[in-house]
């Protein structure tokens, strides 16, 4: 791979991530209840640290034209202490966020598919780890979002009759 695809790659990257921040942002702006809005802010400041990672990578990779490992251990998550059953269901009560969900999925899908794809063509170690992590950490978020959205079609499916049995 040449250094512009590689740069641009990681540009492109970095622009999904500052999307996804800039997401995430707006739903906890919008949020009423102060730990859905603690979730959201949670989930954008995760884009922040992929922000940053992808960043620093970028720049190793501009002046030494290779990756450098990246720093997994000082990089969180979102912790199921943030997404409570109270969280859940408070989404769930509320159009705006249960709407977020489903397009925070698609981001996040988005995401996995880059970063795998980046991850198998990769050739430096550094590189294919460092996208092999990242693609582990979107669909970290993906599962949290897909586990909302299954509670929210239960629940309306409930509510709605929509039960053949």
């Amino acid at each position: 791979m040449t250094e512009n695809s590689t740069l641009d790659i990681l540009k492109s990257a970095i622009l999904l991530e500052k999307r996804g921040k800039a997401f995430y942002r707006t739903v906890a702006d919008q949020s009423t209840h102060a730990d859905v809005k603690e979730f959201f802010e949670t989930m954008a400041a995760e884009e922040v640290q992929h922000v940053k990672i992808l960043s620093d990578q970028y720049k190793a990779f501009k002046e030494n034209g290779s990756f450098k490992a990246p720093d997994i251990e000082a990089a969180s998550t979102v912790s199921q202490k943030v997404l409570t059953p109270e969280v859940k269901d408070r989404i769930a009560a509320a159009d705006f966020e249960a709407a977020a969900i489903s397009a925070a999925m698609l981001m996040e899908e988005r995401a996995i598919a880059l970063y795998s794809r980046r991850s198998d063509e990769a050739r430096d170690p550094e590189e294919k780890k460092l996208y092999r992590w990242l693609a582990d950490w979107e669909k970290e978020h993906l599962d949290f979002l897909a586990a909302i959205d299954a509670e929210l079609k239960e629940r309306i499916w409930n509510d709605s009759g929509f039960w053949p049995f």
